[in-house]
């Protein structure tokens, strides 16, 4: 064991407690030293026993997490001194009592709001991140404070990941990127944000992280050459016009390059936009509309500008409160460079967010973009009776959703979603409205509920008083506002019914001399393959359950049970197709499980089809036992964060003869007698069973799709590898 120097080890405590104090982004008042002392010196005494993981002492944490908040988010006293104490009620001796006497109570509230969150009571039929979440969320009722020392917390707690063990790592890192990433998005603390997802994506995907990693370190003498070569193009022209600005070079972080990669099957050299140009230049709030407009001015003079890529946040700043003017223009070497126009007080929102709007608040101005977000999350939050994941599914929609901007009939103003339908605007305006919603005008024509809304639209709801949601209109909403109202409108609505049909079982099971106890119940609800009673009573009250069902169901239950029971799971497997997984025959590829490399029934999942060969996970539904799924399935992500103690390892073993579908997409330049080069290279060279191809060709350009059977991904990467070969084939890629 490692001897502590504690004598070192105390002065660097006290180091690090200057240094706090230094990078403090606001100035601080003695009153604000004093009160940062009062918990910096609480927080020692709290954890001078505690140690982490590595074997430092535990104070280094809140320290750190205090400085992420001095800095980098730059919030007031009150948030520093709340995250020096984040861990002292939840962690060690001291109450809620002590805090208020020592820090006061706006400190102390805030820390006790940390620790709600903390403590969460363990139930096995909830996901425990999802509604760890949700009670993160409902502290903000308390101060919106406890949620950004909860990211800067999460922050560092990434920055520290490398002693736990892989499967936490890919856990935390998994929930990081599900959630906490998105929610710094929103708040508008974009450094932070990208920060969580490149660390997020180290500890997942951390083969990949590397590769793109190390490319931008090769890739970044290029980067400073060019930015070089577009600054002498404009400097002469911006130095007469603007007195004080300066040019900088921003890069796409990690994580938002590989998305790119993903999105655009494409490899790290085709990524053509991975940095950004930024102009950032003094001015006084009331000419800073005025100067950008000039900037823009100059540049375009200089080169060619994208028309459809111009995005103006200064006439009207995103709800996060994010300001900038965005252009896409042919730069040096006939590159689209995208070049960003800010204030130097826009560029401190942009990087710092919330914190940063205090500084610049004149007069009665309201907080912008944070005050409208809360309003919109306590609609949210409203909704305490929907389910922990389905609850951060739907939050989570908004979180990265860029906006459309919409009028009232009477010329007001509205921020929604991007891909939001008049359906979500009519929730958008008010919940009584959504609810009595019959029909929409956009733009005075009649239109469907599901019509997806452009900027600029004017629209008008219909409403009625005998209109209710129905089931569908959750297909026809993309916002988590309308999706909680709409579900807890059906709900009540399905409480109602159960308790008719459960009345109404009641008397007829009665009338076959039936009781209705809870064994009956319980019988009932496996025989009708149901999860729960009140669904039973709803398909009763519906009639989706029928008199004669409940007849043979009754006649049946009077018999002896071992019979009933094996007779009615034959009949439900053959009706419904549902038959027991088969053991994998010895000749086939296997999968195996965990550690023991254990052989189990499994299906694989048809969001991502894996097939031997690929890296995969099994994951442990309710109903339909192991699905497998590939790593970089699109839903391995929000698995890991909301059900990570069902992942199984999984791993494929032995690849022998078994066929496997994949489907792939080619695009490409139409040529004559290009599909018979397809399908020969595919069946006569390469003896690969084609099940299904159509291609469809548009203006010389054609798109085909062919399903396939393979053996392994060995041979499936072979065969999209030659099909590129071919002449004409611009991309194949898996679907």
């Amino acid at each position: 064991m490692v001897a502590i120097d504690s004598e070192k080890e105390n002065k660097e405590i006290a180091q690090q407690y200057k240094e706090l104090l230094r990078i403090s982004y606001q100035t601080l008042t003695t009153g604000d030293k004093k009160l940062i002392r009062t918990a910096f010196d609480t927080a020692v005494e709290a954890h001078k026993d505690q140690r982490r993981k590595t074997g430092e002492a535990y104070i280094f944490h809140p320290i750190a997490v205090a400085k992420i908040v001095a800095e980098q988010i730059g919030l007031d006293a009150t948030s520093i001194a709340a995250a020096l104490l984040h861990d002292v009620i939840e962690d060690t001796d001291y109450t809620l009592e002590d805090l208020e006497r020592l820090v006061g109570n706006t400190v102390a509230r805030i820390v006790h709001g940390l620790t709600k969150i903390a403590h969460l009571k363990k139930d096995k039929d909830v996901s425990l991140q999802a509604e760890n979440f949700r009670k993160m969320l409902l502290t903000l009722h308390d101060d919106v404070r406890v949620i950004i020392i909860k990211i800067a917390d999460r922050l560092h707690n990434m920055m520290t990941l490398d002693g736990l063990a892989t499967y936490k790592q890919v856990k935390i890192a998994s929930e990081t990127l599900y959630i906490y990433a998105p929610l710094a998005h929103r708040i508008g603390l974009y450094n932070v944000k990208t920060t969580l997802e490149d660390l997020g994506f180290k500890y997942t995907e951390p083969q990949q992280y590397i590769a793109i990693k190390n490319n931008i370190e090769e890739d970044k003498e290029h980067q400073e050459a060019y930015i070089a070569a577009f600054s002498n193009f404009v400097h002469d022209a911006l130095d007469k016009e603007v007195k004080k600005y300066q040019i900088k070079g921003r890069s796409k972080s990690i994580y938002s390059i590989h998305k790119k990669m993903l999105k655009q099957n494409v490899a790290f050299d085709q990524v053509y936009d991975k940095f950004a140009i930024r102009v950032i230049y003094k001015a006084k709030r009331e000419h800073e509309k005025l100067v950008a407009w000039k900037i823009y001015s100059i540049i375009t003079d200089h080169f060619v500008p994208n028309p459809t890529r111009l995005r103006d946040w200064i006439t009207t700043p995103k709800s996060t409160g994010y300001e900038a003017l965005h252009i896409t223009v042919m730069g040096p070497q006939q590159k689209w460079v995208e070049i960003q126009i800010r204030s130097d007080r826009m560029h401190e929102i942009a990087e710092r967010g919330y914190a940063a709007h205090y500084k610049y608040k004149q007069g009665n101005q309201k907080e912008i973009g944070i005050e409208t977000w809360l309003d919109r999350l306590q609609e949210v939050l409203e909704s305490n009776n929907t389910d922990a994941v389905d609850f951060v599914q739907d939050f989570k929609l908004n979180l990265y959703s860029k906006e459309i901007f919409v009028f009232t009939p009477a010329g007001e103003l509205k921020s929604l979603p991007k891909g939001s339908t008049a359906l979500d605007f009519a929730f958008h305006i008010h919940t009584e409205v959504g609810i009595k919603t019959r029909g929409a005008r956009v733009n005075n024509k009649l239109v469907p509920l599901s019509h997806k809304l452009k900027s600029g639209d004017q629209v008008d709801i219909i409403t009625s008083e005998s209109v209710k949601p129905t089931a569908n209109w959750i297909d026809f909403v993309v916002t988590s506002r309308a999706r909680s109202k709409i579900k807890s409108s059906l709900n009540e609505e399905k409480k109602r019914i159960a308790t008719d049909g459960k009345e109404i079982l009641r008397r007829k099971l009665k009338y076959l001399k039936v009781s209705m106890d809870d064994k009956c119940l319980r019988y009932m609800v496996r025989y009708f393959k149901i999860n729960a009673t009140q669904d039973l009573f709803y398909q009763v009250g519906t009639g989706s359950i029928t008199n004669r069902e409940i007849r043979t169901f009754a006649n049946d239950y009077t018999n002896t049970f071992l019979t009933f029971f094996k007779k009615r799971i034959r009949h439900f497997q053959k009706k419904t197709g549902q038959v027991k997984p088969v053991e994998q025959q010895p000749n086939y590829d296997k999968l195996v499980f965990g550690k023991e490399k254990e052989t189990l029934p499994y299906s694989l999942a048809q969001c991502c089809n894996p097939i031997p060969g690929d890296a995969v996970f099994g994951f442990v539904t309710v109903s339909d036992g192991i699905k497998v799924h590939q790593k970089e399935c699109p839903n391995a992500i929000a698995l890991n964060a909301n059900y990570a103690y069902r992942i199984m390892d999984a791993r494929w073993v032995d690849s022998t003869a078994e066929e496997f579908s994949a489907k792939l997409v080619l695009t490409g330049i139409d040529n004559l007698g290009l599909v018979n080069e397809v399908t020969a290279l595919i069946s006569n060279n390469m003896h690969v069973n084609i099940s299904k191809i159509s291609f469809e060709a548009n203006d010389g350009i054609f798109e085909g799709k062919i399903s396939v059977s393979v053996k392994n991904k060995s041979i499936l990467d072979k065969l999209v590898f030659n099909l590129k070969r071919l002449q004409g084939i611009e991309k194949v890629i898996r679907d």
